[in-house]
């Protein structure tokens, strides 16, 4: 009898440890997106998307974060910046500990003008478009994984200070990422040499952009760089091929092959620059690229063509584990930012993210070239 009693104390004590054992936290650490999943300039918010959620399902699998699963939800702001406002009060009572890769300039100029974040209990981690108008003064609860617009810039000005260019030219939207950019790059200039730089604003519409690539001929530049949403890149290469320019012309990071060359066509789109923030998505040389690869073949086999939206979504997942992890458990926007900041450097197989000196977290540029098949070449 004695014997059967001590037996069940002892069940009792090892239920009672078992429990113990479970964070007072244990529940689904749940992530949001909130994106242009319809309207321009989708599909970027579904590759994003796609490639974040791969990397959540494996983490899942190998047990989640201490025993805890993520559950990732997305909602729609059809690129306009009011609906993204009104998302993410929605996003709010669902919340996160955080919200990957918000996407557009509305968006992103409410949430720094507005401060939306202050009363936000959660981090964002990734933001596209990088303009610097959205990074100083920005938001302590934001931060960037992608190299910012003034990054791409530098790197453009320098590959044509290498090539002998000595005058450019901006055509750029009528929006902050725009009007901002094109300030960069004309102060930017003299300091690699160039002229000064000349640039015309152009509304998205097909009236405004034949007229400003026009003006843009007329000028004689050697090189062209475009601003502006991808869609309005692609169509303002088609305008500036139809007028005649045939010199170099170069690109944001916005821009994918795919959409140029459906938009302008392949002849048209050949020999376009577009500037890169993460490396080549079906690149072979870092172990990156094998561990992403190898990702989304297992968690996202429906993906055949892997874009850099994809990698991006996945670079941002990777991070944003990182930084809970670190947090031993705390996912208050302080632990998490205490995290990240404090991390040093994080080496994502050849790349590398560090916020020990402020939100953005790399630099990192490559350029790469559409050739005769439509196709990047890096």
């Amino acid at each position: 009898m004695f014997r059967i009693v001590f037996t069940s104390f002892r069940s009792l004590a090892l239920s009672f440890l078992c429990l113990a054992s479970v964070p007072a936290w244990a529940a689904d650490i749940v992530v949001g997106q909130i994106g242009p999943f319809t309207g321009l300039p989708s599909p970027d918010a579904s590759e994003v998307n796609a490639g974040a959620q791969a990397f959540f399902d494996q983490t899942n699998k190998a047990g989640g974060i201490s025993g805890n699963k993520i559950s990732f939800f997305k909602l729609d702001d059809q690129f306009k910046g009011d609906v993204f406002k009104q998302q993410l009060e929605v996003a709010k009572q669902r919340k996160p500990v955080a919200l990957i890769s918000p996407i557009g300039s509305a968006a992103m100029n409410l949430l720094t003008k507005e401060a939306l974040l202050k009363d936000a209990n959660f981090i964002v981690v990734n933001a596209i478009p990088g303009s610097l108008a959205f990074r100083s003064p920005g938001d302590p609860k934001l931060f960037h994984i992608r190299a910012s617009d003034g990054d791409q810039f530098n790197r453009m000005l320098n590959h044509g200070r290498t090539v002998g260019i000595t005058q450019i030219h901006v055509l750029y939207q009528d929006l902050p990422i725009g009007k901002g950019g094109f300030e960069v790059i004309k102060k930017a200039a003299p300091e690699f040499g160039y002229k000064p730089a000349t640039g015309v604003e152009s509304k998205h519409d097909d009236a405004s952009l034949a007229v400003a690539a026009k003006a843009t001929l007329e000028t004689n530049a050697q090189s062209v760089i475009l601003i502006g949403s991808p869609k309005f890149m692609a169509d303002a290469v088609k305008q500036l091929r139809s007028v005649g320019y045939s010199r170099s012309i170069n690109a944001l990071s916005y821009l994918s092959a795919p959409l140029l060359t459906k938009v302008a066509g392949v002849d048209a789109s050949r020999g376009v620059g577009i500037a890169q923030t993460f490396p080549n998505p079906a690149g072979r040389n870092l172990p990156l690229h094998q561990e992403f690869q190898k990702t989304m073949a297992e968690f996202a086999p429906d993906v055949k063509t892997l874009s850099a939206f994809h990698l991006e979504g996945y670079l941002s997942a990777r991070v944003l584990v990182d930084a809970i992890k670190r947090a031993k458990g705390n996912t208050s926007p302080e632990a998490l930012s205490a995290a990240l900041r404090s991390a040093g450097e994080l080496d994502y197989g050849g790349f590398r993210v560090n916020f020990a000196k402020g939100n953005s977290g790399s630099s990192w540029v490559d350029m790469s070239v559409v050739d005769a098949s439509g196709k990047l070449r890096y």
